[in-house]
């Protein structure tokens, strides 16, 4: 991963270097530092998902970590994986059930007012009249809608569907679907997330270079963070 950050970076600074050409006509010029940007942004999709440096856990975690694990025994049975749900919840909000987001994304687990909504609907037996800003009721939606969205988007493997799962959850499965459908129209497998469905693009840029670090870092970075510091689970991906 840090060859793509290099090499994007690179680039950055090439254009920066010789923007003036441009103005005078030599676009010619320009082209290396794209090549080396679109190099790096393809390396970074396309490498694999594994652990960099280990974050330190929130003390607030302790807080909280019997009621994930008894939204994960509830939504997955002793095959689940505290660590995971832990790792996600870390990712969306720092384990802080106050937070919320700019973009109005609420509570531990940072879910949408319109997605607390519909999920409260979808699923009245198991949440009741959901309150996002209720930690332990906000850490069982969230593991009721990764096992939902775990089922709607098989993988070839573990690791290609958690990565389906994760995208939607941040980004939507909307866009996971047409980035699916690039993948195979182009003849890659719709069903494999490293090297295949991450390194298409249907939405901007910012929100592609978002989705793609979420599912990275949960299943790469916190997830192994979390199983180090004795949180149950297995990692999802090698």
């Amino acid at each position: 991963m840090i060859y793509g950050l290099v090499l994007a970076l690179g680039g950055v600074l090439w254009m920066q270097r010789v923007s003036h050409l441009d103005q005078l006509g030599y676009r010619r010029a320009l082209w290396p530092g794209a090549l080396l940007c679109a190099i790096g942004l393809v390396v970074l999709s396309v490498a694999p998902v594994h652990a960099t440096q280990a974050p330190a856990i929130p003390d607030a975690s302790a807080m909280y970590r019997r009621w994930v694990e008894q939204a994960v025994a509830e939504e997955w049975g002793v095959e689940g994986s505290t660590a995971r749900l832990a790792a996600q919840i870390h990712q969306e909000s720092s384990w802080n059930a106050k937070a919320h987001s700019s973009v109005g994304a609420e509570g531990l687990a940072q879910f949408m007012p319109s997605t607390s909504r519909w999920i409260a609907t979808q699923f009245p037996d198991k949440l009741g009249t959901f309150d996002p800003w209720d930690a332990q009721q906000a850490a069982l939606a969230a593991a009721v809608y990764d096992a939902w969205l775990v089922n709607r988007n098989p993988g070839h493997g573990e690791c290609d569907t958690w990565s389906f799962a994760l995208s939607a959850y941040n980004g939507g499965e909307k866009q996971l679907r047409k980035e699916q459908a690039v993948a195979r129209a182009k003849g890659l497998r719709p069903d494999v997330w490293p090297g295949q469905v991450a390194t298409m693009r249907t939405r901007s840029m910012a929100a592609w270079t978002e989705n793609r670090g979420y599912v990275r870092r949960i299943l790469g970075v916190l997830e192994p963070a979390y199983l180090a510091a004795g949180w149950s689970g297995r990692k999802a991906c090698p």
